[in-house]
C-alpha cells in the first residue's frame, strides 16, 4: 500500500525525510494553483514563475520549521503571497489589501448590476429592492454549469475582476480556504474579506447570468 501524502501530518513527516515522491505529489498538487495566484501580484508570466521556483525552494529549506499552527496549504500559500507581494511591490504592480475599505460602495466603482434591475427609491412596497433578482445557483441546471462554456466564462469573469477581488474568490471558492485562513494570508479584517468575496462573487454571477439568458441586460 502506497504512502497517502493527502494526510498533512504524513506529507511533512515524508518531507522532512527528503522524499522525492512526497515533494514531487506536493508540486503536482499546488504548482499551477501557485502560478495563478503569483499573476495576480507580478506583472509577467515569467516572474510569475520565478516567484514559484522561489516558493518552492523556500517549502523545502523552511519544512522543518512548519510548526502545524495552519494547514500546510496555507503554510505554502503564505510563502507564495510574501514573495509575490514583495517582487508586486518592486515592479510596482501591487494592490495593497490594507486599502480596501469597509461594506460601502467606494467611488469610482462600477456596479455590479444595472440599477434598472432594483425597484426605484420611490416605490410604494419595496424601494431598492431587487426588481429582477438573480437566479438562485441551485435552480442552474448542473449540467450547463459543468460545461466547458460556463467553467471558462467563470474563469474569464474571474480574471476581470480587481486584482483584491479576484484573490479572494480564487483562495475561497477555488482554492477552497476558509474565511479565517484568507484573512490572515491578506491581512485583512474579516469584514472587508467578505465585502470582497460577495463583490466578486455577485460579478461572476452577472457573467452567468449573461451566459444562460442572453435577455438579461
Amino acid at each position: 500500500m502506497g504512502i497517502d501524502f493527502s494526510d498533512d501530518e504524513v506529507l511533512v513527516r515524508q518531507l522532512r525525510r527528503g522524499d522525492e515522491a512526497a515533494f514531487v505529489w506536493l508540486v503536482g498538487r499546488y504548482d499551477r494553483a501557485l502560478r495563478r495566484l503569483a499573476l495576480d501580484f507580478v506583472a509577467t508570466p515569467a516572474i510569475a514563475d520565478e516567484v514559484v521556483g522561489d516558493t518552492w525552494l523556500a517549502i523545502i529549506e523552511g519544512i522543518d520549521r512548519f510548526e502545524g499552527r495552519s494547514s500546510l496549504k496555507t503554510w505554502i500559500y503564505r510563502i507564495l503571497m510574501n514573495k509575490a507581494k514583495t517582487r508586486g511591490i518592486r515592479e510596482k504592480r501591487t494592490v495593497p489589501f490594507s486599502s480596501v475599505g469597509g461594506g460601502g460602495s467606494q467611488e469610482g466603482e462600477a456596479l455590479t448590476f444595472p440599477p434598472d434591475r432594483f425597484r426605484p427609491p420611490g416605490d410604494p412596497e419595496w424601494p431598492g429592492h431587487w426588481a429582477s433578482p438573480p437566479a438562485p445557483w441551485q435552480e442552474q441546471p448542473v449540467e450547463r454549469l459543468e460545461a466547458v462554456e460556463a467553467l471558462a466564462q467563470v474563469r474569464t469573469a474571474i480574471d476581470a475582476l480587481p486584482a483584491n477581488q479576484r484573490t479572494v474568490i480564487t483562495l475561497r471558492d477555488v482554492r477552497g480556504l476558509t474565511s479565517d485562513e484568507v484573512c490572515d494570508l491578506l491581512d485583512v479584517s474579516p469584514g472587508n474579506q467578505r465585502v470582497l468575496l460577495h463583490r466578486a462573487r455577485a460579478a461572476v454571477r452577472r457573467q452567468l447570468e449573461l451566459l444562460f439568458d442572453p435577455a438579461v441586460t
